[in-house]
């Protein structure tokens, strides 16, 4: 009930704060009672009823993510306000444009720091750099903005070099791995290229298609899998993933358990490098 009393709170003070001249309505005969837009204005201009404003400002209603986004607009709410009421109502919070695709100066310094294979990917999974040694554990990345530069992409419709040692173990992460990527499409829903990266693994994975259609809400955390090398033969890996708040962005690290055979093929690969990073082209 706090929260619902808390939304509505904000909900009058928004509605207070605009004046009917501000959105172009002609002013009322008679004296106004409300300083800014009267529910009736306000219910008209959001396209729901006035007794549907009156329940939401008593808390006596939840609006849907669709009415929060009317809401938004008719009352010219800020970025942050209107998070502010996503968050109040537990809806995601809709982002214009597309994801965040680039890599700020102070990831990327973060990136050349770790010894062990690193890589960065957006919001939509899609691979952004890798640093030197996850250039030799994995190879040159894929094209951004290609379809094989894409996690789930890969994972679903390409033989990855990455396996699981159990069936269990890869549904697991893909049914994470999915939900994850349902989130970005929510937060993005005007980026075309998520979208039609979506579209084309709905139609053309079964599999896939029906975890997207399960709507599990799986978080996505660490795995532990197996990746072949040429040069050194098979290493079991654990990939521990991080969040980087600023643009949106995870950082997957891969590491060995010490004192193991696969340990030491890792260290195989990265004791001599040389650090830096390596973006798809």
């Amino acid at each position: 009930m706090g929260t619902s009393h808390s939304f509505g709170s904000l909900l009058r003070e928004y509605r207070n704060r605009v004046s009917p001249a501000d959105l172009g309505l002609l002013p009322a005969t008679g004296q106004r009672r409300t300083p800014g837009l009267r529910r009736e204005e306000l219910a008209e201009l959001s396209r729901v009823s006035a007794d549907y404003i009156k329940r939401l400002e008593q808390g006596r209603s939840r609006p849907s993510a669709s009415v929060i986004n009317a809401l938004a607009r008719v009352l010219r709410l800020s970025q942050a306000e209107y998070e502010q009421l996503c968050a109040l109502t537990g809806h995601t919070i809709v982002q214009p444009g597309e994801r965040p695709h680039t890599v700020d100066a102070p990831t990327r310094q973060l990136l050349e720091r770790f010894d062990m294979p690193t890589a960065i990917y957006d919001a939509g999974w899609t691979l952004l750099a890798y640093n030197t040694p996850g250039i030799r554990l994995f190879g040159d990345p894929a094209p951004y903005g290609s379809h094989g530069s894409n996690m789930a992409w890969r994972f679903f419709m390409e033989p990855a070099n990455f396996v699981w040692e159990s069936d269990a173990q890869a549904r697991q992460f893909k049914t994470s791995l999915v939900a994850d990527l349902r989130e970005a499409a929510d937060r993005y829903p005007y980026d075309e290229n998520l979208a039609k990266l979506v579209a084309e693994l709905c139609t053309t994975h079964r599999f896939f298609d029906d975890l997207w259609s399960s709507a599990s809400a799986t978080k996505l955390g660490g795995t532990r899998g197996i990746t072949h090398h040429p040069a050194v033969g098979s290493i079991e890996l654990d990939a521990n993933m991080l969040a980087v708040p600023n643009g949106d962005l995870r950082i997957v690290v891969f590491t060995a358990e010490p004192g193991t055979r696969a340990a030491h093929r890792l260290s195989a690969l990265t004791d001599d490098h040389h650090r830096g990073l390596h973006y798809p082209q």
